[in-house]
């Protein structure tokens, strides 16, 4: 039998097996490639929160770590939730609120009073009165 018509995925005489070497690597390759992948998807929550400096990112991290621990997507979704939410400021305002009735009140508030920093006074001008005009 002649054996110039046999494919080069037969295993050749002196036992070299190309086809299986290549399905090994290709295999590990793939096995790498899902990984990353894997752990790339179950990032993107904290990539999310963190990008946008998320004041809920230590819940998003914690989240995101539990779902990819115990492979329950609802956690993960929760996570994603979380990240793309944005909860109001509602401290701001009523800093600002604040600050301007103590200001009304005549109180100068100091620094500790808020957690934000205060907003500068501008010095107030004294108003006087035009001296009045004497006659010659």
């Amino acid at each position: 039998m002649a054996a110039g018509h046999i494919p080069d995925y037969v295993v050749a005489a002196d036992g070299s097996d190309y086809l299986f070497t290549f399905m090994v690597f290709f295999t590990l390759g793939l096995i790498l490639l899902i990984g990353v992948g894997y752990f790339t998807l179950h990032s993107l929550p904290e990539r999310m929160a963190h990008e946008s400096n998320h004041s809920q990112f230590q819940v998003v991290g914690i989240l995101a770590l539990i779902a990819l621990f115990t492979h329950n997507n609802l956690f993960w979704v929760l996570a994603v939730v979380v990240a793309g939410f944005r909860f109001p400021d509602y401290l701001s305002p009523m800093e600002s609120i604040a600050q301007s009735l103590a200001r009304l009140a005549g109180f100068k508030p100091s620094e500790s009073d808020f957690a934000t920093d205060p907003v500068e006074e501008s010095p107030t001008e004294a108003v006087t009165e035009p001296a009045p005009k004497q006659e010659v």
